[in-house]
């Protein structure tokens, strides 16, 4: 049964990779969140010294003025306390920079700053990297099997199977997803667009990046980045 060992091999692959994503989200989480906490409560401290130093601003003011570049260090600067709900290196964030590392996106918005962390990082792309490239390759081994395999049985139908897979897989990856990022983020659907033709490209510039609206503070917008790039990486394999 060549299938079927050929499944099970693609199985376990999958599995081992969904591990290893899921240790390092842990491993970064462990090293880098207690780093952070520190830079909020240096922040937090700048922020009041500041007000204090210069009594003629309202902490809304200086919060606007450094909102952006505190949520960059997984800061809230809004309210009068340190213990901020949104972080960038709880499990989630964690598991969401490890993905974009596997898959050499690499946005730019989210990576580590301890001397552990940075060693680590080095250590787990070399690793992640070719077994993301493995995993790849047997899977779209796999899926290429089934498609020859419908090929085989639909000659006379070649030319309407690819216009078929070609029209899903445009509506899939580049007009349906713009519609979901575009309602989350708030970007205008030329930005959507924009946005996923260099995601699923992995050229990732930075420029846009899921998750940057303090608003939703990460969370829902990394669980759709997620199954977008699951989705993604599935597609590209074949």
């Amino acid at each position: 049964f060549p299938c079927l060992g050929l499944c099970l091999t693609v199985l376990l692959l999958v599995l081992i990779y969904l591990v290893y994503l899921l240790v390092g989200a842990a491993v970064f989480q462990a090293l880098e969140l207690e780093e952070e906490d520190r830079t909020k409560t240096e922040v937090w401290r700048e922020k009041f010294r500041f007000l204090e130093n210069y009594t003629c601003l309202t902490p809304e003011a200086v919060e606007q003025f450094v909102m952006i570049e505190a949520l960059k260090h997984g800061v809230n600067p809004i309210g009068n306390s340190s213990t901020s709900a949104h972080s960038n290196w709880d499990f989630s964030s964690s598991f969401f920079f490890v993905t974009t590392v596997v898959t050499t996106i690499g946005y730019g918005n989210l990576s580590p700053s301890t001397a552990g962390g940075q060693i680590v990082c080095v250590f787990y792309a070399l690793f992640g990297i070719p077994l993301n490239l493995v995993v790849l390759g047997l899977v779209g081994k796999h899926l290429s099997s089934h498609v020859e395999n419908m090929r085989t049985c639909l000659k006379t139908l070649k030319v309407l199977t690819f216009s078929l897979s070609l029209l899903i897989g445009v509506l899939v990856f580049l007009l349906i997803p713009p519609l979901v990022f575009s309602a989350v983020e708030g970007w205008s659907y030329r930005e959507s667009i924009y946005y996923s033709f260099i995601t699923l490209s992995t050229i990732g510039f930075g420029d846009y990046v899921i998750g940057e609206s303090y608003i939703f503070f990460l969370k829902q917008q990394q669980l759709v980045f997620i199954q977008y790039l699951s989705c993604r990486v599935m597609a590209q394999s074949a």
